[in-house]
């Protein structure tokens, strides 16, 4: 709590404030090569005030993209495996 007399941020300053911070973080996580747009950045930064560690939600994030990457590749797979039939039976016909 700030000492008596000291003027209270109003809620627009605040959030100009907060939006800065998020910002800036984005600018640092687009150099870092994050790939994290600014809502998720956002949310992230929300967990860790709430008192999330870190650390922790640094490796959820990893883990989740881990997941969503063997997904996307097993999407492609199964729709690569469902043209290939077609692949074979053009090659037949053609003999």
């Amino acid at each position: 709590m700030p000492p008596a007399g000291t003027p209270q941020p109003d809620a627009n300053e605040k959030q100009a404030a907060a939006q800065q911070a998020v910002d800036i973080l984005h600018e640092i996580s687009t150099v870092l090569n994050c790939h994290l747009d600014r809502r998720t950045l956002s949310i992230c930064i929300s967990m860790i005030e709430n008192g999330v560690n870190p650390e922790a939600l640094a490796n959820v994030v990893q883990f989740l993209r881990r997941e969503a990457q063997k997904a996307e590749f097993a999407q492609e797979a199964s729709i690569d495996n469902e043209r290939e039939p077609e692949k074979v039976v053009k090659r037949h016909a053609r003999t």
